[in-house]
């Protein structure tokens, strides 16, 4: 690591400190081993709404949103987040993802898209995250591309499903 790039790690790491008070503790912590945990297949499911309204809904169905399809660009956006999980949420393990999966469906009539992210692997560590920041990220691009037909987008419910696996084994939501 060079000089320069080591004044800058120092900078940003005091710059966390100051905005999280427990982040030095954090930052020098060790991330927890996977070494001692048995791979097991895991999975998860999660899901995000985005109230989109009549007019936005129309032009989706329509597929004249000016940016493009918007439901294959943010299921395609979706995937990507889920790979990209480690690099955005401190503390968490970089796996290898058997699966990433993300579906989403215009219900017309409630002028809502519906997102489901689906995450897979075979590993010492469960899929939640990856599933959750596949949802939110996929909604987050139905926001992006439709904004400029309305500002009144609202993104809700993001939200764990479901999963499958691990110590804790398999947890449902009731709804």
């Amino acid at each position: 690591m060079g000089r320069s790039e080591e004044a800058r790690t120092e900078h940003l790491l005091a710059s966390c400190s100051l905005l999280l008070p427990r982040y030095d503790a954090l930052a020098s912590s060790p991330n927890p081993s996977l070494l001692q945990k048995a791979d097991t297949k895991r999975t998860a499911v999660a899901v995000a709404s985005v109230a989109v309204g009549p007019v936005v809904g129309s032009l989706i169905r329509a597929n004249q949103v000016q940016k493009g399809d918007v439901l294959s660009v943010a299921r395609l956006a979706g995937i990507m987040a889920a790979k990209l999980t480690p690099q955005l949420i401190p503390l968490c393990h970089p796996i290898l993802l058997s699966s990433a999966r993300v579906e989403l469906q215009l219900d017309e009539r409630a002028e809502v898209v519906e997102v489901q992210a689906t995450a897979a692997t075979k590993g010492g560590t469960g899929v939640e995250m990856e599933a959750m920041v596949a949802a939110a990220v996929a909604a987050l691009t139905v926001y992006d591309m439709c904004k400029a037909a309305s500002k009144h987008i609202v993104i809700s419910q993001v939200k764990l499903r479901s999963k499958t696996g691990g110590k804790s084994g398999d947890w449902h939501r009731d709804e």
